[in-house]
């Protein structure tokens, strides 16, 4: 069993929710998933340690919810290259903060992003079953990935 973090912000509660079911997926696959919001992951030590790591911001005005760029720099000096990653998001319309998550930890972090593009949807979307399914989907593909 591989340890995940899923870490988030949300504004509406809607990246909350694809957290959490990203989460579940992860479980799914048979892995442990600790959930937690972008505040309560103060230090560096509160990162280090996982097998995996599973980063979510809504879009807002075209970019990650303000402190996500600043907690980055906190995530990459907790030794995360080569790990497992993903990245998620809500939006209304145009959806860049996933992308943004994607980059950094594809290029900047040097993770392995299993072979999986952000995964970003709509705030419409993320309270239909097809949206929690495709959640739990991505959740459990990155543990897949991930393998025992």
């Amino acid at each position: 069993m591989k340890k995940f973090l899923v870490v988030y912000v949300s504004r509406t509660g809607k990246t909350k929710q694809m957290a959490e079911w990203i989460a579940e997926g992860l479980r799914f696959a048979g892995h442990d998933a600790a959930l937690r919001t972008l505040p309560q992951v103060k230090k560096v030590e509160d990162i280090a340690g996982y097998d995996g790591y599973v980063l979510g911001s809504p879009t807002y005005h075209r970019a990650m919810i303000e402190g996500f760029n600043s907690w980055l720099f906190k995530a990459q000096r907790a030794g995360v290259q080569g790990k497992i990653g993903g990245a998620f998001g809500s939006h209304t319309h145009s959806g860049e903060a996933p992308g943004i998550l994607q980059d950094t930890m594809e290029h900047v972090f040097k993770m392995d992003m299993a072979g999986l593009g952000p995964l970003r949807m709509e705030e419409r979307v993320v309270v239909t079953d097809d949206g929690m399914h495709a959640c739990q989907q991505f959740g459990r593909a990155l543990g897949e990935r991930a393998g025992a």
